[in-house]
């Protein structure tokens, strides 16, 4: 028994929860009220569904923000390489073109 208490707290020190605020603690409560939202109530779920997972993913786990200078194998995370394409304007279009088929084109 004394091996699972040790083991899960080896878990908790080396990933990102153990480096948590309270803010971030608040912001993943509005991120689970935004799903809860969007799935059980179905309030805009096209819209609060991405913005709860991103909320869910940065407050996490921030390291997935970093850009490539700032991590020490010169990676960076996935969501810096989302920025770059949102930067670059190939992210919006494909999210304009993909959700508006989405919405638009009811099966036939």
């Amino acid at each position: 028994m004394e091996y699972i208490f040790e083991t899960l707290g080896n878990l908790v020190r080396q990933t990102a929860f153990f480096n948590l605020t309270w803010g971030n603690f608040i912001m993943i409560l509005v991120a689970c009220v935004f799903l809860y939202l969007a799935i059980k109530k179905d309030y805009e779920p096209l819209l609060l569904v991405p913005i709860a997972f991103g909320m869910l993913l940065v407050n996490i786990y921030p390291d997935i923000i970093a850009s490539p200078e700032e991590t020490s194998n010169g990676v960076g995370g996935l969501l810096y390489y989302f920025y770059v394409l949102d930067e670059w304007s190939v992210l919006p279009s494909l999210i304009f073109m993909g959700v508006g088929a989405m919405t638009d084109f009811g099966p036939l």
